[in-house]
């Protein structure tokens, strides 16, 4: 089929003020200017955007949709296994439910890919998935997993462990609980590889845990950090520093007191909730200019809403909050397309409008970041949903 007559926004290249897509399969397969379909007859199946905006399907960067199930208290709460502050072997996959009306409503807005996983409670809280909006059963939805593991820094681990009077209960012992988690598993790595290159030694006894991290201290798979506050934000760094760790800061509340710095380390920040209370102390300094702020800066960025924090759907809405609070149109748009998708390392399947990549597409008859836009048309792997 083809989507036709549009102004496709492809996100990584120019803007085809009227354009089309072929879709095949679920797949793009074909992108360009209505020039090259003259003489060509459309088909029954194809679709016309009538000089509408056509744009990839909206990225979430940082969420707990189907984690924290909505209306439901205990029941429907699982995102924290706080048990245990050191949790590297527990995986999103095995707790979101697909089945959470939230997903529903996220792609009736227009967003079609979401990183979801574990919570904050724990210094290392588990692994994340990248997964799509629309399905029942998550072993279809999933884009990649796992895409990050999870840790956090600040407030939320000290709450958690302070209440049940167990460590950590400062900001050292928690970024200590990940130093020694990640120092076991680099022995383990170490005693893996000498078994494996001398025959009379025996491998190590199995351990979920260090197995679980083996593919954060190769680099393979990135660290998302949980923190708000600036000193927690350098503390990430410090780690992944001291370990090799790909890290990303997730929420970076306070990163536009020292944009700078940020810039210089070059860790990208998965920017938000910005569209909320102060509702704890490290949201004190909370700001809507901090995306515009680091964005200027060079540090690069996404928007993302933590969902159930704000509700899924008004991504967009946060972006062009955004916007009105001095981030450039055109970034606030790779915010929550291309710019989550390569931060994420999804950008070869979604966030653009590029052949060979899923055919998640999202139709406006207006600007999609005010509040009145609602889209026109939602295309799930090829298929209109809405």
């Amino acid at each position: 089929m083809r989507i036709y007559n549009a102004k496709v926004y492809t996100m990584d290249g120019p803007v085809l003020e009227n354009g089309y897509v072929e879709i095949d399969n679920g797949i793009i397969t074909g992108v360009g200017p209505m020039e090259r379909l003259d003489g060509q007859p459309m088909s029954p199946d194809d679709y016309n955007a009538g000089g509408n905006l056509l744009l990839p399907g909206f990225i979430d960067g940082h969420s707990h949709i189907g984690m924290w199930e909505d209306g439901l208290g205990f029941e429907g709460d699982d995102g924290n296994e706080d048990t245990d502050p050191s949790t590297p072997h527990l995986r999103a996959v095995d707790a979101v439910n697909p089945l959470d009306h939230c997903f529903q409503e996220a792609l009736e807005a227009g967003i079609t890919t979401v990183i979801t996983g574990p919570g904050s409670a724990n210094p290392i809280g588990g692994q994340a998935c990248a997964m799509k909006t629309y399905g029942r059963r998550i072993d279809d939805m999933v884009v990649k997993a796992p895409v990050a593991m999870k840790m956090a820094l600040g407030e939320n681990p000290k709450t958690t462990y302070h209440e049940k009077n167990q460590a950590p209960v400062t900001r050292m012992a928690t970024a200590a609980v990940i130093r020694q988690q990640l120092r076991e598993a680099q022995r383990y790595m170490q005693d893996l590889e000498r078994a494996a290159a001398e025959e009379d030694v025996d491998p190590p006894e199995f351990d979920i845990k260090c197995e679980a991290l083996l593919p954060v201290l190769r680099g393979e798979l990135p660290v998302h950090f949980h923190a708000h506050r600036l000193d927690d934000i350098f503390t990430a760094q410090r780690l992944a520093k001291e370990f090799g760790l790909k890290g990303v800061i997730v929420h970076g509340t306070q990163g536009y007191i020292a944009a700078d710095l940020l810039a210089q380390e070059g860790m990208p920040v998965l920017c938000g909730p910005i569209l909320c209370d102060r509702s704890k102390p490290e949201l004190q300094a909370l700001t809507p200019r901090n995306p515009g702020i680091l964005h200027q800066a060079g540090v690069r960025i996404a928007l993302i809403n933590d969902h159930p924090v704000i509700p899924q759907q008004y991504l967009p809405l946060c972006a062009g909050l955004a916007v009105r609070e001095g981030l450039p149109y055109e970034a606030a748009l790779e915010a929550i397309t291309i710019g989550p998708a390569r931060i994420c390392g999804i950008d070869g399947r979604v966030g653009s409008i590029t052949v060979g990549k899923d055919a998640d597409l999202v139709l406006f008859g207006e600007d999609p970041l005010t509040v009145a836009a609602k889209p026109l048309a939602v295309f799930a792997a090829g298929k209109q949903v809405r």
